[in-house]
């Protein structure tokens, strides 16, 4: 039998750990994100600023990044299964003015309908804000930072995935997946090839007619898979793209 280990003398200083999260939604034509305000404390960082929802990590309730991530997202939006994805760590001495800090940042995606945010202990009010504005603003530490990296991935990755999916209530139409995907992409993209990848992804499934925009019932579908986002051959091109050989 091996004799138990001890445990290694830690004494020596350690950092500043949390976990921020960068919430996306499609609200009123909009891609936006999730910023709360710091409260007007003495002795806070950046007191009265704008930042992501987040925290420091618990090591008595979170086993992973991941459930750090999973517990602020439950604490500021009630929602506990939205499609998460690790964005990126960012870490240095002088982003905290409290000492040395590290932060492992993941954005969400999730619809706007029935979601209720919740002012936490150290956020004096949560907002709903526009994703480029809230990139412009003069955020705590370095989240101004983080939501233009947090933009460019999500706009990348929706060139080429199924990711505006999951900003959709279910069912939800084509139309209203084509109008997600404009948003979140700032520009059209050409009707009938979008409905031929979308029908040929693989990803969806009918789920009944419902009413359109129109007040016509077309066919609503649903995700047949919610943990990961499906992969197609070639990005998306512009609606009014010039044709091959025009």
């Amino acid at each position: 039998m091996k004799p138990s280990r001890k445990p290694a003398d830690l004494n020596f200083p350690r950092p500043l750990v949390t976990v921020d999260v960068v919430i996306f939604t499609v609200l009123d034509d909009a891609l936006k994100v999730v910023l709360v305000r710091r409260p007007e404390e003495d002795g806070d960082p950046f007191p009265g600023r704008w930042a992501l929802p987040g925290g420091f990590i618990d090591v008595d309730k979170d086993a992973s990044l991941l459930d750090c991530a999973l517990r602020k997202l439950q604490e500021k939006t009630g929602v506990s299964a939205p499609y998460l994805e690790q964005l990126g760590s960012w870490g240095g001495a002088d982003r905290d003015p409290r000492g040395w800090s590290a932060t492992h940042a993941f954005f969400a995606l999730m619809p706007s309908q029935d979601l209720t945010l919740e002012k936490g202990a150290n956020a004096a009010q949560v907002e709903w804000v526009e994703a480029e504005a809230a990139s412009r603003k003069r955020l705590a530490f370095d989240h101004a930072e983080i939501v233009a990296a947090a933009i460019a991935r999500l706009r990348s990755k929706v060139e080429y995935t199924s990711l505006p999916a999951f900003l959709l209530s279910e069912p939800f139409t084509l139309p209203q997946l084509q109008h997600t995907y404009e948003v979140v992409l700032g520009r059209p993209v050409d009707k009938s090839a979008f409905r031929k990848r979308m029908l040929d992804g693989g990803f969806m499934e009918e789920a009944g007619t419902v009413e359109s925009a129109s007040g016509r019932p077309a066919m609503g579908y649903r995700l047949r898979d919610r943990s990961q986002a499906a992969l197609f051959p070639r990005t998306f091109s512009p609606r009014d793209a010039a044709a091959p050989g025009a």
